[in-house]
Formats: structure tokens, C-alpha cells, sequence
């Protein structure tokens, strides 16, 4: 009988301890952007090189292994991102994540002008990453949606 007492005394001590790890993960939060450069020019279509920091609020450290992105500044499409890398996110920490945006020539003026003035414009980014912890992942939607000054130009 004190067996089946201990047993179900660790097995509840146990539960308890690590539910709270069991936990979904927190959002991402977005916090600048950094190094924009063009990468590639082309008439068709120009690739843009960013890296984006954002900061982890979890308690763990995560892993991102894909990005499948769309862009828009001042709700005019710029271009789309997809990348199939693997980048470890650091807990309660700042990250920086590279990312390679193909442009859409074609609307690349309406972005560009009010950007090269140093106005501030809409950013809207929607699309999906892959995220997860221990090669366990699992695919969240991205809404971004935010002001932005481009001064860097």
C-alpha cells in the first residue's frame, strides 16, 4: 500500500512540475528591422535581403524552420518571402532573422517614393511560420500589421 501511495504521490509531484512546460508558446514579438540591402536587381523581379529582430517571451528556446510571408506597404503587394531554414531562438532573448523578400517590380513604385521621402507607411505582413521545440513543429499565422519609417534610405 505505501508503494501505491509513493507512486501516485511522485506521479502527481511530477504532473504539477511539468505541466506548465506543456504550455503554448507565446507570440513573437516584432521589434526593427535592420540591414536592408538589394541583394539582386533585375526588371522582373529584384530580391531584397532584411534581418528582423524580434524577441521570445517564452520561457524556452524555440526552433524556426520555415517562413512563407507576403508583404505589403501601404496595402500595395511588395513581394513574398519563403525560406526552409532551421534558426534556434533563444528564451526571454532578442534574435535576429534573416530574411530574403523577392520584389514585385511592378509595384515597386508606388512602395518606393513615399519610403525614399522618410514617410511613415503601413507594413502589413501575413502568411505562416513553422515553429517548434524538439523537432516537434507546427504551423502558426502571421498578421502583422504596423507603421514604419524607412529613414535608413
Amino acid at each position: 500500500m505505501k508503494t501505491r501511495y509513493l507512486f501516485y504521490s511522485t506521479l502527481l509531484v511530477t504532473i504539477i512540475f511539468f505541466a506548465p512546460s506543456c504550455q503554448a508558446p507565446k507570440e513573437l514579438v516584432y521589434k526593427d528591422f535592420k540591414n536592408l540591402k538589394v541583394d539582386k536587381l533585375g526588371f522582373a523581379a529584384t530580391t531584397l535581403k532584411v534581418d528582423l529582430v524580434y524577441y521570445n517571451p517564452n520561457n524556452f528556446g524555440l526552433q524556426l524552420k520555415y517562413t512563407d510571408l507576403d508583404i505589403y506597404i501601404d496595402n500595395n503587394f511588395l513581394g513574398h518571402s519563403s525560406q526552409d531554414y532551421q534558426i534556434t531562438i533563444p528564451r526571454l532573448a532578442e534574435f535576429t532573422m534573416p530574411l530574403a523578400i523577392e520584389v514585385d517590380m511592378k509595384n515597386l513604385l508606388k512602395n518606393a517614393i513615399p519610403t525614399l521621402m522618410g514617410k511613415d507607411v503601413m507594413v502589413k505582413v501575413t502568411g505562416t511560420v513553422k515553429l517548434g521545440k524538439a523537432n516537434v513543429f507546427k504551423t502558426f499565422p502571421i498578421n502583422y500589421e504596423g507603421v514604419q519609417r524607412f529613414s535608413t534610405f
